[in-house]
């Protein structure tokens, strides 16, 4: 009886967590702070925010900020939680309607299988669900908790799920289910999700920590069109897995077996940090009422992208927000919030 509404449909408010250390970004935190504040005043504006914070100090601190930045306070509300990260799409709760009554689902979070400091991170959706008023369950299958992030998958609220290969059936790098098929995790999404149909695609984009999640790469825009991410530079490493994304994506059927519609984004161009080749994408965008904010990078195609999503979402202000230090951490827009159905 339960269902995991589409991120289009009407919600509460935005669910964000403000970075209580620099670890995730070195070097650049400060930096990031102030990218925070900026987040949440776009999202503000369209919005309610509920806002993790580690500390009643940390608190004072946003407080000032946010006021410098002449955000309505009115439309933030604080959680007092302690976390390692500030990735609520990943370690937040997945809310859902269970008999159009809303329900808090906590998936187990592993740190996505790579990193050993998580145990904090744990706590965020009890305390969000009691601050909301709303009951939670721990998700299961077996008798054992699943372990799940909500950046592994795309939804289009009427019963089919996007997701990856590489993050979820990989039998040896970041396992997080050791052991599951696919069979088993359509009868955990089914269940917990009201999921009939998922759409496997292969692997993600090059330097995602998270080992392909889908939210960097293909996103539902309405019930029946995906967006997808596509490179045109044949010498890109990006290049070959995400033309074979493209393939399946044609040959895949929606829960009601008609095809999908599919829309291709570009990529930006690599941004290499330290060596390393950092997971920029355009599909990383939050859909907010009567807004879609995108993550852009000082790109030439940051403007085809904005341009593609204002057509995607004719009824949507499209609005860009700068990216090129928050992807320092290996995530932008939609890895950091988590929406909260209304």
């Amino acid at each position: 009886m339960r269902r995991f509404p589409a991120e289009w449909e009407n919600q509460q408010g935005i669910l964000l967590c403000f970075p209580d250390n620099g670890n995730d970004w070195p070097g650049k935190y400060q930096a990031i702070q102030w990218a925070f504040v900026e987040f949440i005043k776009k999202v503000s504006l369209y919005e309610d925010v509920f806002l993790v914070v580690a500390n009643d100090k940390l608190k004072e601190k946003v407080t000032e900020m946010l006021t410098q930045a002449n955000i309505n306070l009115e439309k933030i509300s604080f959680i007092n939680q302690k976390t390692n990260r500030s990735w609520m799409r990943d370690s937040g709760p997945i809310i859902v309607k269970n008999n159009n009554k809303r329900e808090a689902l906590q998936f187990k979070f592993t740190g996505w299988a790579k990193y050993s400091n998580h145990q904090l991170d744990k706590f965020v959706p009890e305390q969000v669900a009691n601050f909301l008023d709303i009951p939670i369950t721990q998700v299961t299958y077996k008798g054992k908790p699943v372990v799940m992030e909500g950046g592994a998958l795309e939804i289009n609220g009427r019963g089919t799920l996007i997701t990856t290969e590489e993050c979820l059936l990989h039998p040896t790098i970041q396992v997080r289910n050791p052991g599951f098929t696919k069979e088993d995790y359509l009868a955990v999404f089914k269940e917990y999700l009201g999921i009939t149909n998922i759409i496997w695609l292969g692997n993600g984009v090059i330097g995602d920590d998270t080992h392909g999640h889908i939210d960097d790469l293909c996103r539902f825009v309405n019930e029946n069109t995906v967006v997808t991410v596509i490179e045109t530079d044949k010498k890109s490493a990006n290049y070959k897995p995400l033309q074979e994304n493209l393939k399946i994506l044609q040959n895949a059927s929606l829960e009601n077996g008609e095809k999908l519609n599919i829309v291709t984004l570009p990529m930006p161009k690599d941004i290499v940090f330290e060596d390393l080749t950092l997971p920029a994408s355009y599909a990383n965008f939050l859909i907010l009422n009567n807004c879609v904010l995108m993550p852009t990078f000082n790109d030439v195609n940051d403007r085809v992208a904005l341009n593609i999503l204002a057509d995607c979402f004719p009824n949507r202000e499209i609005i860009g927000i700068n990216a090129i230090d928050l992807i320092w951490g290996f995530g932008t827009l939609h890895c950091l919030s988590q929406q909260i159905p209304s």
